[in-house]
């Protein structure tokens, strides 16, 4: 498979990246919960950035550009993915020891992993992106009102499980 290049010059996209990579790599670790997920979608939004880099640039919203596509693509993924049966189970996979090292990461990861994909996009967007509703409903395709419903329901159900488990 050949892999499409990157503009010529770059023009700035070098830059772009070591500005945004390590801010992209935190939402998807919070979109996906999952740090091997989590860097293929932070790379696949890159290059989804790279190849319309000159109208991203000229647009003038690069990293909201790139915010939005990942968005899209996670959302998009969790809606194609269908569980295929198998005859046998798949090897267990590596847990990062630094995230599995502080006990409660794993609680807020396995809350987190409750929450539907819009609801867990909306927070993460919000407190993590730091972004607000108008932004966060142009990346979800939704209005601001129901950004605020989505967030008011996701940390209402993520205060019932936290208070739930003590």
């Amino acid at each position: 498979m050949k892999v499409p290049a990157l503009p010529p010059d770059g023009s700035g996209f070098e830059a772009f990246v070591r500005q945004s990579a390590a801010g992209l790599l935190r939402l998807g670790n919070i979109l996906t919960l999952d740090r091997a997920a989590a860097e293929d979608l932070a790379q696949e939004t890159l290059i989804r950035v790279g190849l319309a880099w000159s109208r991203v640039r000229a647009d003038g919203n690069p990293i909201g550009y790139a915010q939005r596509t990942m968005t899209n693509l996670f959302l998009n993924e969790r809606r194609r993915r269908r569980p295929v049966p198998t005859g046998t189970l798949p090897e267990a996979g590596y847990e990062d020891t630094a995230l599995a090292a502080v006990e409660s990461t794993a609680v807020v990861r396995r809350i987190l992993a409750s929450l539907p994909p819009k609801q867990r996009a909306a927070i993460a967007l919000r407190y993590v992106a730091d972004l607000p509703d108008d932004e966060i409903g142009r990346l979800l395709n939704c209005t601001p009102a129901t950004v605020r419903s989505q967030l008011s329901r996701g940390l209402s159900r993520l205060r019932t499980t936290l208070s739930a488990e003590g």
